[in-house]
């Protein structure tokens, strides 16, 4: 039996969905849970691609990647596991929960995986985890080694520890195969929370973004991400990550991408290097004095000022994968904004 965890998130609900639709011999695919109301996120994803009847064939599970106990229960005839639980945030004030959600969560799975006996595990990693090149002509690949000398968000940090410990087990007998995926665009149904995830970049723009910045990133469409998992689980590949990007875009352009779509008006002002460097500082400030929540740190201003290219050569030229072109892609999913 598959084991999917995080499976109430953007990529482990659209996982459940693929693997459920592809299953023709209708056998129970298990998803962990940790609330009642967070089954019904799920729920409501199915319902929007109406494929409600595919719903019933989950067995759900009420567990938690940082409680063993209740892992147990979870990990009774499981054969593979998709481990797509994580925390996402860059708040350097959630630094203790994004340690021991990615990074001690990721280690019980794996250990549950060498005791079960289970056949393999898919680990989500991100981008964020991947090295940074030296040579800035040069794109970032999954060979480019990793500097903990460069400023990193606790968040990217923490993805580096998951991965060290998939690579663990992969040294104790377990198969293994991360995915890097860059920002991660689908659909969200009107329950779910529109200020997380991509999400949050549609609501960022339908609200107004005034200024751009000069710096660029990886995406790919939820689709794309859950195809290359279940392609990597069937192939014979282990011990290997792949980054998942189907385009490199500016936050300029994608901005636009989604403000043409949303009709709304594009930003025309680029935030200069200083001009970052004080909003952080502020933001800070603000918090250090008022305890705002913060929403922009050092490492987040250093990211949006990135310009590196990252590569996704290896899985299209060791299995042929195609992904999705980004802008089109864009124009289906801002219709459910």
């Amino acid at each position: 039996m598959i084991l999917v965890t995080g499976a109430t998130g953007l990529v482990g609900a659209h996982l459940l969905l693929h693997l459920v639709t592809l299953n023709q011999e209708n056998k129970p695919i298990k998803a962990i849970y940790r609330s009642k109301s967070s089954i019904e996120k799920t729920k409501s994803l199915f319902e929007l691609y109406d494929k409600l009847p595919y719903f019933e064939r989950i067995v759900w599970v009420q567990a938690d990647i940082t409680d063993i106990p209740s892992l147990e229960i979870a990990f009774q005839g499981i054969t593979k596991v998709y481990h797509c639980a994580a925390k996402i945030s860059f708040d350097p004030n959630e630094e203790e929960i994004l340690r021991k959600i990615n990074i001690e969560g990721t280690a019980n799975i794996v250990n549950f995986c060498i005791d079960k006996k289970v056949e393999k595990l898919c680990h989500v990693s991100s981008i964020a985890a991947l090295g940074a090149s030296i040579n800035k002509t040069l794109p970032v690949t999954e060979s480019t080694e990793w500097n903990p000398e460069l400023e990193h968000s606790d968040y990217a940090i923490t993805k580096y520890g998951a991965e060290m410990e998939v690579f663990r087990g992969e040294q104790e007998g377990l198969k293994t195969v991360i995915v890097n995926p860059g920002i991660i665009l689908g659909p969200y149904p009107k329950t779910w929370d529109k200020t997380k995830g991509s999400g949050a970049l549609f609501t960022s723009v339908k609200n107004g973004i005034p200024f751009f910045t000069k710096g660029n990133t990886g995406y790919v469409t939820v689709n794309d991400v859950v195809k290359a998992m279940v392609m990597l689980m069937e192939f014979n590949v282990s011990g290997q990550r792949y980054i998942l990007v189907s385009e490199n875009i500016s936050y300029q352009n994608i901005i636009n991408l989604v403000a043409h779509q949303l009709r709304v008006k594009t930003p025309t002002k680029q935030a200069s290097n200083f001009l970052l460097g004080l909003a952080w500082r502020v933001d800070w400030f603000l918090h250090l004095i008022f305890r705002k929540k913060r929403s922009l740190s050092k490492q987040s201003a250093l990211a949006l000022q990135n310009t590196e290219i990252i590569s996704s050569e290896k899985i299209q030229k060791d299995f042929g994968f195609t992904f999705t072109p980004i802008a089109p892609y864009i124009e289906q999913i801002a219709k459910y904004f």
